[in-house]
């Protein structure tokens, strides 16, 4: 599951297992990642926190949808298979089906994103690429680009903190081992308007 240690349901503190019910999902099921974080509860509430933020929260006006394809594309390029997985599993529940979702999987494997997507969501996938790839060589200009796509300001503030999340988030797993081992793929907050309602679906 990870290469530290964790601390399993029954051997939680008070303060682990509340935390451990907020997270679960069905059949108090508890995602390894965050399983990961158990040694420091601190790190998986502020982990949490900024997940649900970043994808699940109401104020959100970028569609969860290309959100999800942002985070997918990062891991790809992370190479983060956990991420991949899971938010693919999740980006194909909220587009109802498999067939649109494999099409975009196929093209941001191929690096090519524009394939399946609209201009405006492929430009917003180039500047995800570039913070990924080359932080230090993100300008400006790159900012005007996906307003010339068409993104106001706040939006932009979403991709870039999707995709920044993503980095971190890819980093967890990988430097820690998580991998998928009894997770069940693609479930995420149901509930945007409460910030404290973490429940898994």
């Amino acid at each position: 599951m990870t290469w530290v240690k964790t601390v399993a349901y029954d051997d939680a503190s008070d303060r682990l297992r509340t935390l451990y019910d907020r997270v679960s999902g069905p059949g108090g099921k508890i995602d390894n990642i965050m399983m990961a974080h158990s040694l420091r509860p601190h790190t998986m509430e502020g982990h949490m926190a900024l997940y649900k933020a970043v994808l699940h929260h109401f104020g959100n006006d970028v569609p969860k949808w290309v959100l999800e394809t942002i985070g997918i594309y990062v891991s790809l390029l992370n190479g983060c298979a956990y991420c991949v997985d899971h938010h693919f599993a999740g980006l194909k529940r909220l587009l109802r089906g498999a067939e649109r979702a494999d099409r975009i999987r196929a093209a941001l494997e191929a690096g090519r994103p524009s394939d399946a997507l609209d201009r405006q969501t492929a430009r917003a996938l180039d500047y995800a690429e570039k913070l990924t790839r080359t932080p230090q060589a993100v300008s400006a200009a790159d900012i005007q680009t996906l307003r010339d796509a068409g993104f106001t300001d706040g939006q932009i503030l979403e991709i870039n903190q999707v995709t920044a999340y993503f980095a971190y988030a890819n980093r967890t797993v990988l430097g820690l081992g998580v991998d998928t081992a009894g997770d069940v793929l693609g479930l995420s907050p149901g509930d945007g308007t409460d910030p404290d309602n973490w429940t898994h679906g």
